[in-house]
């Protein structure tokens, strides 16, 4: 796959570093550094897989990217742009371009709200279908893109596999026309063979609909299957990035070794 030179989003010398509240009144008593000087950057149209075992930091590295939890330091760009230095309507606007998929699709979903509701929702924030046909036409492409039918839409999230919810997270997420998305263990919750039908999925939207990905996972089977690049995480830092096929035929960090 072909890349531009220059980075779609990256991060330069980013921290997050959460405060450790303890006593009666809740004073900070410590800080956990969760993500410490980390700097990557990821190309239109690539996949960057980032892994590393639970609690490194990989989840807080892709919500800080996206402004979901603010840095404590560092500057991240979106197509130049100093995400750090957006208020809040013009945040709002970049938004579109930048989409989270989370792990549990169950808890990514209002189960109160029907399907059509949750497709719904963000066209009508980002007001991108002014016409009721013109939103029935976006639904109906929505749910081509992840292969599930219409009859969906006036249904609830408990009545649906958990395929078939990250199936309606994945549409959702390409309701607004992203290129970026992060994938923060979009696959992890689901059965191997359910797995397979998902990842697929994901790598013909990026083909078709030009995406880019950030790949979280703990998962190095996946990843190697998924990603062109491999980050490799541990405790908050970025000890190793190369090809994916360099990762697994020659590892230089000894905790990717170690996960190998």
């Amino acid at each position: 796959m072909q890349t531009s030179p220059v980075p779609l989003i990256e991060a330069r010398n980013l921290s997050v570093t959460f405060p450790v509240r303890g006593g009666l009144f809740g004073k900070p008593v410590g800080a956990v550094q969760a993500v410490q000087q980390v700097s990557i950057a990821i190309h239109r149209g690539e996949t960057l897989g980032l892994v590393g075992e639970s609690g490194c930091g990989k989840s807080t590295l892709g919500r800080a990217l996206l402004r979901l939890v603010e840095p404590t330091a560092g500057e991240v760009y979106f197509k130049g742009k100093n995400l750090l230095t957006c208020g809040a309507s013009e945040m709002r606007a970049l938004r579109r371009k930048m989409q989270p998929i989370f792990q549990d699709p169950y808890a990514a979903l209002n189960p109160r709200m029907c399907i059509r509701d949750v497709l719904q929702e963000p066209l009508r924030i980002h007001q991108l279908c002014t016409t009721r046909a013109a939103m029935q036409q976006r639904l109906r492409q929505l749910l081509d893109y992840v292969q599930l039918p219409m009859s969906v839409l006036d249904k609830y999230p408990h009545e649906f596999s958990g395929g078939q919810r990250q199936r309606i997270c994945i549409a959702r997420a390409l309701a607004v026309e992203p290129e970026f998305i992060v994938c923060d263990e979009a696959v992890s919750a689901l059965d191997v063979s359910v797995q397979a039908q998902v990842i697929n999925l994901l790598m013909d939207l990026q083909r078709d609909l030009g995406l880019t990905y950030l790949f979280i996972t703990h998962d190095m089977k996946v990843v190697e299957f998924m990603a062109q690049r491999i980050a490799v995480m541990y405790l908050g830092n970025i000890v190793e990035t190369a090809p994916a096929a360099a990762v697994y035929a020659e590892p230089q960090h000894p905790y990717t070794q170690a996960l190998l």
